[in-house]
């Protein structure tokens, strides 16, 4: 069993900023693409940011221009910079990590609350 660690949720105003961390567990796999999905109350979970491991990245629509999402190789550990925080972003964010042999493992997630 292999699985990412999150770290870094809290709670932040609206406007502020958080770093989130995934650190992707043995650094004797080898990992593919990585992302961050967030799910909240009532919702649907949705796939906030991707990036491969060309560092190729992807967003969605909906935090655009706020996220920034990289990656580590050396150390299989990927970041979601979270700037401009709404309240709509309260939601738990989810890592995943696609390895190549394991395939796909998520993390048990950490708490973001953005107040208003």
């Amino acid at each position: 069993q292999v699985q990412p660690v999150e770290s870094g949720g809290g709670l932040v105003q609206a406007g502020g900023s958080l770093r989130l961390s995934c650190a992707a567990t043995g650094s004797f796999f080898t990992i593919n693409a990585m992302g961050w999905s967030r799910q909240a109350p009532g919702k649907q979970r949705e796939l906030v940011a991707s990036i491969t491991s060309d560092g190729i990245a992807n967003y969605a629509n909906s935090v655009k221009g706020r996220f920034a999402i990289s990656r580590d190789n050396a150390k299989n550990t990927v970041y979601l910079q979270m700037n401009s925080l709404k309240p709509d972003d309260t939601a738990v964010y989810y890592c995943n990590a696609q390895y190549k042999f394991l395939g796909d493992r998520w993390g048990q997630g950490t708490q973001v609350t953005v107040s208003s």
